[in-house]
Order: structure tokens, then C-alpha cells, then sequence
């Protein structure tokens, strides 16, 4: 990285933490060095190292455990009214930051400053819904047949492990963290090794806003280090996860070593169905917005774009017509629409994905087979004449890269969509409503789209079919998620019966 970018990101986050001498964990209150190895970082935009910091390592588990604990035990005493001000009071200090807080996160992960923005006021945005939550979510009283009171209590986990990915570390920061205190709960929240920054500011933001130190602990680390020790951790009641299904798979076996519930949210390979009586302008700007926003490195990324046979050629040409058209460059530049690939692994990935695409058979409608001469670039792609048993219609590729399948009839969609081990979203484009609501109900999806894309909030449930994952994130069902349900039952007879046992009168 050039020194003047390197500065510009120890610069933004110095913003937040000026006595800090060095990168390290937000634990209880402070920024704690690790001592373990150093975790290079690079420079996406650039390929060029930026800086280094120390892995936190099982110390800093041990740490942040002890002071969740204590945290969480103050923070469940309060009021639930109590807890929901304070998350509120949470969203009012990250709206200040919009600003200072979206560069951070555009120079750390490479994403577009313009779309930072609008990730920074979602994450805002939910600590408020969960916090208009936090004093209306209750147990309820069962009408037994007998003469108890029995009602139920829903109560917090206690403390809970959360893993984010480094596509979008702020807005999944929020997305988990916010749920999981609204109810109660203490959280350790492992971000990705390569971009800790914003969730550390975060968990800042928390603590300033009135929630006991320790609630929230970032920990800055890699996974085999800090997340397998938070796992083994005897506080922890729970983990989450967001990320590879390589990755979630090994996690949930290590969870289920202790028999600790998990949700896991994974990777996609979300089908995008167009059938010929759809508005095609709508749809070819829909396809470019599911695949190419994000530079393709979202989970509900529509990577399938399934084509009626009667428009593919027209449509493949006006969504590769558009795909050239799209702005690539530096993360910071206003006018950028796609930025870098975050890192170098998964940049050589999605090249080498192209690359078989293309060997395969396919046909690059959009985009080039050249190597970046700069950074972790690659541009908007089109892989057209692909057959839905090519890699590049299986594989994860997590990058700007669609993969055109034609169809000819309803049937034929459907079995293509649910032809794959993913079922985390998909959408289909079609005028006839009854064909919509048709395909909706039979594609195996946990999010579907009629005439749009990637329409997500937080008030609404998000999570996975199949291989990519189970349980739900968002929405009032994560509430179900963080927390446990204890049934009390009080005997109300005056004179009780009781069918077992002796007592001398």
C-alpha cells in the first residue's frame, strides 16, 4: 500500500482510539494487543501491504469471557425499557459517525465509499428495530388442564459467539450483535482477521452509549486461534456464524462437541429467473444489481441468471451491454459502482473460476480473462452458453461473475433453480402474477424475489435452505434464536392433590 493509504486507514481508526499505540481486541472497555503472530493486511485496491497486527490468540478469550460474564449479568438486571434506550441511544451514536465511519470501512475492505454510507445507517437502523423489541418480546401463560399457573419465561442465552466475514463487516456486525443484546445477552464477536476495524468502533460505540463494559468484546484474530478457543469456552452458550459452508461445517462440529446451538449462514448460488413477459429493462438492471454490486462478494449474490430461450440472446446482450458500462475503481472514489476484490485468495479464485468457465465451453460476453495489473480488480463479467452442470454454475464464485443459463419452460426453471446443494435466495421476473407466486412457493430458497433483487431488512427473516446454513438472523425470529424459553408452574389449589409420598399428621 502507498504510505498515504496506509496512514489514511491507521488515520480513520486512530479517529476512535487516539491513545492506542497498537491494533488489537476491544475488550472491556479498552484496545488490548494480542501476542501471538502477526496478521499481515493489504491493501485491495493496490495489492500492496498496509500493516500487521498481533493475533489476540486464547488470552484474549479468556479475558473477554470473564468480563461478559460480569456484563451480562448487569445488563439483564435492568429494565427491558432500560435495555431498548440504550440501543437506541446505540443508533443515535453510530448515525454521528455515518461519515468517518464509511471511509474507515471503504479504505479497510475496498468497498465503495457510496455504498459504506448506506451500510453504516442500516446498521443504525437496526439497533433501533431491535430495540422497539426489546420490552415487547415475553413468555405467555398455558391454559392447562390442572389447577397450576403455567406461564413461561423467555430468557437470555448468556454469553454468545458471533464470526463475521470480511464481505461486509459492518453491516453483519449490526445485523448480529443488535438481536442478540436486545435480549439480554453478552456478546464476543470474532470479525474476519482482515477487517476487524469497524466492528472494533462498534463495539466503542456500544459502550459509549451507556451499556456495561464487557457487553460487547471484538476480538481481532485468526479463526483456528480466537474463534476455536471462544468455541471451547465454557461461557459461551452459543454460536453464530457467517460464511463459507467449508468453514461453517467444521465450526458446527466443533460446537457440537459441547452440544451448543448454532445458526449458520452461508455461502449461495442464487438462481435469477427471466421469463420472456418480464419488463427486460427492469430485469437486465435487476441482474446487474444482484451480481455486480458488492463486486459479486455477497452471499445472496443472483450468480444464476436463467434466461426464457426466446430472450436469452437479447437479454444476455443487454445485461453484458450494461456490464461494460459500470464504473471499476478506487474504493474512496465517489463515482465508483464496484471495487476491488477484498482479498488475494479470493481473487485468484474468482480468476481461476473465469478461466474454467471459459475452458469449459462458456462464452465472455462481459469482462476479460487479463490479469489485474493493480490490486485485487476484476471486471463486471458475463459467462454465457453455460450449462448448469458447469463449475461455474456450482461453485461459489463470490465475485462480479453471472453465469447465463437458458430455459424453455416453467418446469425447466424451477429444476435448474433447485438443481444446486445452496438455497439462500432467488428471484424470478414475469408479469403474470400467478406465475410469480408459482415459482416463489417451489424454488428451495430462504429469500425470493418477485420483479426485484436484494431487498433486505433487518425486520424481515433472512437465513438458508440446504448447504447454505439454518436458522434465521433477522427479523423477530432472531429473537427466538437469543434466547431460551423456561416454563414455571405454580400450584394454585387450596388443598393440592398429591399422589405420591407419606407425612405423619
Amino acid at each position: 500500500m502507498q504510505a498515504n493509504q496506509t496512514e489514511n486507514l491507521l488515520t480513520a481508526f486512530a479517529h476512535y482510539f487516539p491513545n492506542s499505540k497498537e491494533m488489537g481486541s476491544f475488550v472491556d472497555g479498552e484496545l488490548v494487543a494480542g501476542k501471538g503472530e502477526q496478521i499481515q493486511l493489504f491493501d485491495p485496491a493496490t495489492g500492496e501491504k498496509s500493516m500487521s497486527y498481533a493475533d489476540g490468540g486464547a488470552a484474549i478469550v479468556a479475558l473477554a469471557s470473564e468480563v461478559a460474564q460480569r456484563a451480562q449479568k448487569e445488563w439483564w438486571a435492568l429494565t427491558h425499557a432500560a435495555r431498548g434506550r440504550v440501543m437506541f441511544a446505540i443508533a443515535r451514536e453510530i448515525r454521528a459517525e455515518i461519515e468517518p465511519l464509511a471511509r474507515l470501512e471503504s479504505i479497510a475492505a475496498g468497498k465503495p465509499i457510496r455504498d459504506c454510507r448506506g451500510e453504516v445507517a442500516k446498521v443504525a437502523e437496526m439497533f433501533e428495530y431491535y430495540g422497539g423489541w426489546a420490552d415487547k418480546f415475553y413468555g405467555e401463560v398455558i391454559p392447562v388442564p390442572t389447577s397450576h399457573l403455567n406461564y413461561t419465561r423467555r430468557e437470555p442465552m448468556g454469553t454468545v459467539l458471533q464470526i463475521t466475514p470480511w464481505n461486509a463487516p459492518m453491516n453483519t456486525c449490526g445485523w448480529q450483535i443488535a438481536p442478540a443484546i436486545a435480549m439480554g445477552n453478552a456478546v464476543l464477536l470474532k470479525p474476519s482477521e482482515l477487517t476487524p476495524f469497524t466492528s472494533l468502533v462498534v463495539g466503542l460505540l456500544i459502550e459509549r452509549a451507556g451499556a456495561p463494559k464487557g457487553l460487547v468484546s471484538v476480538l481481532s484474530g485468526y479463526g483456528h486461534t480466537v474463534a476455536q478457543a471462544a468455541i471451547a469456552d465454557k461461557a459461551v452458550k452459543k454460536v453464530v456464524f457467517v460464511g463459507s459452508p467449508a468453514t461453517g461445517v467444521r465450526i458446527a462440529e466443533a460446537a457440537a462437541k459441547r452440544t451448543l446451538p448454532c445458526v449458520l449462514e452461508l455461502g449461495g448460488k442464487s438462481a435469477n429467473i427471466v421469463f420472456e413477459d418480464a419488463d427486460l429493462r427492469l430485469a437486465a438492471l435487476g441482474a446487474q444489481a444482484a451480481i455486480f454490486a458488492a463486486a459479486g462478494q455477497s452471499c445472496v449474490a443472483g450468480s444464476r441468471l436463467l434466461v426464457h430461450r426466446p430472450i436469452h440472446d437479447k437479454f444476455v446482450k443487454m445485461v453484458s451491454d450494461g456490464a461494460r458500462k459500470i464504473k471499476v475503481g478506487a474504493p474512496l472514489d465517489d463515482a465508483t459502482e464496484v471495487g476491488p476484490i477484498n482479498n488475494k485468495t479470493q481473487y485468484e479464485h474468482v480468476v481461476k473460476m473465469i478461466q474454467n468457465g471459459v475452458d469449459a465451453g462458456a462464452t465472455l460476453s462481459a469482462g476479460t480473462l487479463e490479469r489485474s495489473k493493480a490490486g485485487y480488480f476484476v471486471s463486471p463479467t458475463v459467462l454465457s452458453n453455460v450449462t448448469n452442470d458447469m463449475d461455474v454454475a456450482r461453485t461459489e464464485i463470490f465475485g462480479p461473475v453471472v453465469a447465463a443459463i437458458p430455459f424453455d419452460t416453467e418446469e425447466e426453471a424451477i429444476a435448474i433453480a433447485n438443481d444446486s446443494e445452496f438455497g439462500l435466495a432467488g428471484a424470478v421476473w414475469t408479469q403474470n402474477v400467478a406465475r410469480a407466486h408459482r415459482v416463489a412457493a417451489q424454488v428451495n430458497a430462504g429469500t425470493f424475489w418477485i420483479n426485484g433483487y436484494k431487498s433486505i431488512n433487518v425486520a424481515s427473516p433472512f437465513g438458508g435452505y440446504g448447504r447454505s446454513g439454518y436458522g434465521r438472523s433477522s427479523g423477530v425470529e432472531a429473537l427466538y434464536e437469543y434466547t431460551q424459553t423456561k416454563s414455571v408452574w405454580v400450584e394454585t389449589a387450596m388443598n393440592p392433590v398429591t399422589p405420591f409420598g407419606y407425612v405423619d399428621n
